[in-house]
């Protein structure tokens, strides 16, 4: 398998440090708001990457953080006037709920800021006695000048980056660029008691000694979005070698494209968020995956509810394929050839675009086959286990059987005939009829969609 680093620029054979087990560290959510479809994107990335480093008959080690200490949560906290602990465990709760709806394997590990404070301590004091960190002001920052090969993740120079950003004026700190490891405690805040004075972790810090601490000092995989390249992971190289010498932190560093509503991306400072609970409730889980998985994980995705409608029926037609009768001919349908252009395209950084067109072929032969009277059990079966690789269970939507797709198309064929007949009022009787066994239609410029609508 090939898998594209970030760190590199470029895609090579992948295979674990030890050939055996792959050490993968995927950076988790800040919980202070419910869990987003953005978020989603991201976890169905890793965990068809997982699914698939597994198939390949490797072990995998999967930690998977919680930043449950945060200047967002603070102040959502003391909004809501709870503590911020409780606002936390609150949303990390949504996080697995939502998580196991969409089929998404739980990491092995999911150690918390909170919880992983002398640790994260003890890695400061490393950097500070080193050189590479001081103590100003009750903060502690790290000396980016320090580090020879700072900017070498996301390509660029320190000058660069400096230039391009809006940095905030910090009269403790050496020079601009440089960030805090350990902020000194402030009024009302979560505080723990250190060498520098009372405080709490920066955000960089504790992905670097959490990793460590259940994963040692070099990992195969380190995973996030696109926007934790600069300054998230960039910052977490520069600090983990630094600490322990060891180069490099991270063998691979693999970054998912990130999800857009409309032009601008999905994050909860621009408030433009579609939760995975309101997602679920009108589509089912399989749909949401693989709407995902139609784009490669490297690109960005927009989010629109037609396109989720239209994925709705194109899981119908496998979930049909693997209802028809197996036959009573001789002739088998092979899925060798199926399952060879699937694994190709898997093998390619992840081509799920090109690894489902495999899946939607077989499917489609399967129809064709089981038609003509030829076996195609094995083919199901194919079907079933390649679709299991990538997290599809090919379960019903609620309130449905399976193999109603095509009966649905069927009518809404015949509605549209009607409509173009002009006969509204025989169109609108099967739009309502079809609303009162659950499936919700919705006309659009490219024709209609439908969905079943989720309890």
């Amino acid at each position: 398998m090939k898998l594209y680093n970030t760190l590199t620029g470029d895609a090579t054979e992948f295979t674990p440090a030890d050939g055996k087990t792959v050490k993968m560290y995927v950076c988790g959510v800040t919980p202070y708001s419910s869990t987003h479809i953005g978020h989603a994107l991201s976890y169905v990335a890793f965990d068809v990457l997982r699914r698939y480093v597994e198939h390949l008959g490797f072990e995998v080690r999967h930690v998977q953080n919680f930043t449950d200490v945060d200047d967002k949560i603070i102040q959502r906290a003391q909004e809501q006037g709870i503590e911020p602990t409780g606002l936390a465990e609150q949303f990390i709760e949504d996080f697995f709920q939502t998580m196991d709806a969409l089929n998404i394997k739980r990491a092995h590990v999911y150690p918390r800021a909170t919880e992983e404070i002398g640790p994260i301590i003890e890695t400061i004091g490393k950097l500070v006695d080193s050189g590479y960190a001081y103590a100003a002001g009750g903060d502690v920052f790290f000396r980016v000048e320090r580090s020879e090969d700072y900017g070498k993740l996301s390509h660029r120079t320190l000058e660069g980056m400096q230039a391009g950003s809006r940095i905030e004026i910090d009269e403790n700190k050496e020079h601009p660029m440089d960030f805090a490891l350990w902020k000194g405690a402030r009024p009302g805040e979560p505080s723990w008691e250190s060498p520098w004075g009372p405080g709490r972790p920066g955000w960089h810090i504790e992905c670097t000694s959490m990793s460590m601490s259940y994963l040692g000092e070099s990992l195969d995989i380190h995973g996030g979005g696109q926007d934790l390249v600069f300054p998230h992971h960039e910052n977490e190289i520069a600090q983990s070698e630094a600490s322990t010498g060891v180069i490099p932190f991270s063998r691979y560093w693999v970054h998912n494209g990130l999800l857009r509503l409309g032009e601008d991306k999905m994050s909860k400072s621009l408030g433009n968020l579609v939760s995975v609970e309101e997602a679920l409730q009108r589509f089912s889980p399989d749909t949401i995956r693989l709407y995902f998985l139609s784009s490669h994980y490297r690109s960005p995705l927009s989010y629109t509810d037609d396109g989720c409608a239209g994925m709705e029926r194109s899981l119908e037609r496998l979930r049909n394929a693997l209802t028809r009768d197996g036959g009573s001919e001789s002739d088998i349908l092979d899925p060798e050839p199926y399952q060879r252009l699937f694994f190709e395209a898997m093998d390619e950084d992840l081509n799920t675009p090109r690894a489902l067109a495999a899946l939607f072929d077989l499917a489609r032969d399967i129809n064709r086959s089981s038609d003509a009277g030829q076996q195609v059990s094995d083919a199901q079966d194919s079907l079933r286990h390649l679709g299991g690789i990538l997290g599809l269970t090919f379960e019903a939507p609620e309130g449905t059987a399976t193999g109603a797709g095509p009966f649905i198309e069927l009518l809404l064929e015949t509605r549209t005939a009607l409509r173009q007949a002009r006969q509204f009022e025989h169109a609108d009787r099967i739009r309502n009829g079809l609303e009162q066994l659950g499936v919700s239609v919705e006309d659009s410029p490219s024709g209609s969609v439908w969905h079943m609508r989720r309890s």
